[in-house]
């Protein structure tokens, strides 16, 4: 192992802020790198092949209820970690399948299809909410204004949560999401996150509850109608739609947020798209490669094995840097580069393998309407002050991106 390459260059203040710079110190020395005796994992792994590799190996599992008792137990006392360890995600095998096949047969391309006209429809009245909000040159929080609104309207609608109730779940997400940060989490940060699991176990309790009385045409509907028969139980339900919620609007609002700023930063780019909307799809393939929300994920090896040269003993687990294949200079030209105009774009900030993300057509049918309208409606675009920093790994964007806009209209008389 390289001396220099330490996990705590990552989690350090400086490795946080700009996790480039350390991928591109691991790319140079290879696809996974051994890590020492006092870092948690046994390997990084950082190289788009190796990643992909671990990702399909089924050989390679999430770290599951029954890996975290093979070692502690102190979990079970934390509601946020049993919601986690309880939904589709975070299991493995004929569970994982049975659950997410559930969850598939009630997210549908007919689905997403039939959501298109609304999703249109809400981008166009947050987009009027921000030019109310941004008139005479105020500046205006893009993430509060729209790139956190829209994603939890199109998530509530899909699956039936009230309009009226949605404006309470982002602050109560964010904290139940704080725990999936790399790095241990002060104790403030897992009783706010226990205390989110306990309140969105109840909401969506109560919700599951109503549709079983009286059912209507959404998916929490169609997942109680599937679910007749007793194919889940009642926690794997629960927990897995709080999951699919959360994730449903998290992940895009970061993507939203990364991706202005970035549009921003490329006017070039961003009068292209603004020219010819039909390019929307390739700028959502770069941003999420160039900048994704989600840096990572943790396998553990089922028996003894190896990635690329490097040995992993049974039950040690690994840290997979999907951020750092995004940006493998074997895999993509010039991968520090934002370019949209990028061919061959096959990233993986949606994973791969049986964990591959169930709502990658819903970001990116996101993605590819609401971009295009965003840019035609605000002809100039500019940062109000510098974008705070992102420290995350997990959910990586920004909290606050207040913009300064100009609409059609007040761009044409300017």
């Amino acid at each position: 192992m390289d001396a220099a390459v330490s996990l705590s260059g990552l989690l350090s203040e400086e490795g946080r802020r700009n996790p480039y710079e350390f991928y591109a110190r691991l790319h140079e020395i290879g696809e996974a790198i051994p890590l020492g005796p006092a870092d948690r994992y046994a390997a990084i792994v950082c190289g788009y092949e190796a990643v992909d590799q671990v990702l399909c190996d089924p050989g390679f599992r999430v770290p599951d209820a029954e890996y975290r008792d093979s070692s502690e137990t102190w979990w079970r006392d934390h509601p946020v970690v049993r919601t986690l360890l309880t939904a589709f995600p975070n299991v493995n095998g004929a569970d994982h399948a049975r659950v997410r096949r559930l969850f598939g047969r009630a997210f549908t391309a007919r689905r997403l299809a039939g959501l298109e006209p609304y999703i249109i429809q809400s981008t166009n009245r947050w987009l009027d909410r921000l030019a109310e909000l941004g008139a005479d040159g105020r500046p205006v929080d893009f993430m509060a204004g729209f790139a956190v609104a829209l994603p939890v309207d199109v998530i509530g609608e899909l699956l039936g949560v009230p309009e009226p109730d949605r404006a309470w779940f982002p602050s109560r997400v964010a904290d139940f999401d704080a725990v999936l940060e790399l790095g241990q989490r002060p104790l403030r940060e897992v009783k706010a996150a226990n205390t989110a699991a306990e309140e969105l176990s109840a909401y969506f309790t109560g919700l599951l509850a109503s549709r079983r009385a009286d059912p209507g045409d959404d998916l929490i509907s169609d997942l109680v109608r599937l679910n007749d028969p007793g194919l889940l139980s009642e926690s794997e339900l629960l927990h897995s739609l709080i999951i699919m919620f959360n994730a449903g609007f998290r992940a895009t609002s970061k993507f939203f947020g990364n991706g202005l700023a970035l549009l921003i930063e490329h006017p070039d780019a961003t009068a292209a798209l603004r020219a010819d909307p039909s390019l929307a799809p390739a700028y959502v393939e770069e941003i999420l490669r160039y900048e994704p929300p989600l840096h990572f994920a943790v396998r553990y090896a089922a028996q003894d094995t190896e990635i690329a040269g490097v040995p992993i003993a049974a039950g040690r687990s690994v840290l997979v840097l999907a951020g750092a294949a995004n940006r493998d200079p074997r895999r993509f030209p010039e991968p520090d580069t934002f370019d949209p105009t990028r061919t061959d774009n096959r990233h993986l900030t949606f994973s791969a393998g049986p964990h591959f993300c169930l709502g990658a057509a819903l970001g990116r049918l996101e993605g590819r309407l609401a971009l295009p309208r965003l840019v035609s409606r605000f002809p100039v675009l500019t940062l109000a002050t510098e974008p705070g920093e992102r420290r995350t790994l997990m959910l990586r964007g920004f909290e606050e991106l207040p913009v300064h806009l100009s609409s059609r209209e007040t761009a044409t008389i300017s």
